[in-house]
């Protein structure tokens, strides 16, 4: 097995609604803003090879919205989703599993793509993997995050054939739980940012490696009040943050940051504040 991080570029987003009740003077220390209270954010996907399998986790923003959608993002730097894997020698061709942790377009807008007048999928070798909860609650939003749910990046994966459900066991109402998705992957689900969201743990050179999407979007989410104005249910998404990093100490877990725009990994260590990170390191010095 190889991991590959694929960095997809940055893009601003708020830093009031990505650190919630936190105050400016606090997290403003961790991404400071710009003068439109802007913070820049990565957009950072994961590329596994395993055997025959060559799986990628979340693929970014995508580059099919309009000029006045990514008017509000600002969208920045030079990395793009084809670059980071001819950095590696793949194409999107050569990609049999587009693996989604949610569907929020920052995640799963480069599943698509505009084919002249069509919409088709990026990965046309791939199949596309959600859940069946989670793709629900996407197909039919609540008005909160309906802006987040672009039907454009979702239902033509349902129409290219290409969809497949992994299977929930556990993970429903705020419970942790986890599923097989390979011999060397397990999926958690987790519902405090939105229903059944996947995080998959990898066990990779005898350690377990948890790609954190947006239950630990950066680093600097890691202690316990931290978390986003965007989470459906902030409580439940703290009671499932004290879990997880409980279990992450213990087990000495490595997080993969999706959206942090300076450190790709971390270990962890219990300090007299709380659980914090320990090193932070980058993927490729695993």
């Amino acid at each position: 097995m190889k991991l590959y991080s694929i960095n997809t570029g940055y893009f601003k987003l708020d830093g009031g609604a990505m650190f919630g009740v936190v105050p400016k003077s606090m997290w403003n220390k961790i991404n400071p803003a710009d003068e439109n209270n802007l913070c820049s954010w990565a957009l950072r996907c994961l590329l596994i090879e395993d055997g025959n399998r060559l799986i990628l986790v979340d693929n970014g923003n995508g580059d099919k919205q309009d000029a006045k959608f990514f008017s509000h993002y600002y969208l920045h730097g030079d990395d793009t989703l084809e670059k980071s894997l001819a950095k590696y020698g793949f194409k999107k061709e050569d990609i049999t599993d587009v693996f989604l942790t949610h569907l929020h377009f920052d995640h799963c807008g480069g599943s698509i793509i505009r084919d002249v007048d069509k919409l088709v999928p990026a990965f046309k070798n791939a199949t596309y993997w959600s859940n069946k909860e989670h793709w629900d609650w996407a197909v039919y939003p609540n008005e909160r995050e309906k802006a987040s749910f672009l039907k454009e990046n979702i239902l033509p994966i349902e129409e290219s054939g290409q969809l497949k459900f992994v299977d929930v066991t556990g993970g429903i109402d705020g419970k942790l739980g986890s599923t097989s998705f390979t011999d060397n992957i397990n999926i958690r689900f987790v519902s405090g940012h939105t229903e059944s969201m996947m995080l998959p743990q990898i066990r990779y050179k005898d350690k377990n490696i948890v790609f954190m999407a947006d239950l630990l979007p950066s680093a600097g989410h890691i202690p316990i009040p931290y978390v986003m104005a965007y989470d459906m249910f902030p409580l439940t998404t703290l009671n499932e943050k004290k879990s997880f990093l409980k279990e992450a100490v213990e087990g000495d877990y490595i997080l993969f940051f999706e959206h942090d725009p300076d450190h790709e990994c971390c270990n962890l260590q219990q300090t007299e504040k709380g659980i914090r990170p320990k090193d932070y390191f980058k993927l490729e010095e695993i």
